[in-house]
């Protein structure tokens, strides 16, 4: 492995480590209604577990209803069933056609505990991206024993490992304060 390689893999890491913090945080109600919730809810289609989001059409009506439009209205009962199993905290309302989830406002209360959660996601993926900066110095130090690398260049090598760590945890402060602000929106 060379060290461009080493940098590489070590920014490919942290990408998915923010992808994963955005993936967790668009599941975290708001208030708002957002598709992404329902990625968790599974259909049992004729014996077949099959994701909601692939057997509907879902659509967001006046920012605090979800709609969810089954391509194959007999499964109308099987998708209710699931979404009450899912426990999205939402009880579904059907009429017979189409099954509408309704967000109620939060309270502040509320907010606040969401606003703690969010906090904690966001301080996991930084130490996702530092033990990722870790690896990455302990393949620094393999290659340099291997490669009998100077040690200015070592050096610099540990300074970009820093400065592309420090970039992504800045990335993961502002994406943590984008969505304490619309949590906290009213």
């Amino acid at each position: 492995m060379t060290v461009d390689e080493m940098l590489s893999n070590g920014k490919d890491k942290m990408d998915k480590a923010i992808n994963a913090l955005k993936k967790e945080f668009g599941q975290i109600r708001t208030g708002r209604a957002n598709p992404l919730i329902l990625d968790k809810v599974v259909v049992d289609y004729y014996g077949v577990p099959t994701p909601l989001r692939q057997m509907s059409q879902v659509s967001v009506q006046d920012g605090q209803t979800l709609v969810i439009t089954p391509y194959d209205k007999t499964i109308l009962k099987e998708i209710e069933k699931a979404m009450i199993k899912a426990e999205l905290g939402i009880t579904p309302n059907s009429d017979g056609i189409v099954i509408r989830l309704t967000f109620p406002p939060l309270t502040e209360d509320r907010r606040k505990e969401i606003c703690k959660d969010v906090k904690k996601a966001a301080e996991d993926a930084k130490v996702a991206v530092r033990n990722i900066r870790r690896d990455m110095t302990d393949d620094l130090k393999k290659l340099e024993k291997e490669e009998n690398l100077p040690e200015d260049s070592v050096k610099d090598f540990q300074d970009q490992i820093q400065k592309i760590t420090d970039k992504y945890t800045k990335t993961i402060d502002e994406i943590a304060s984008e969505k304490e602000k619309e949590v906290m929106t009213v």
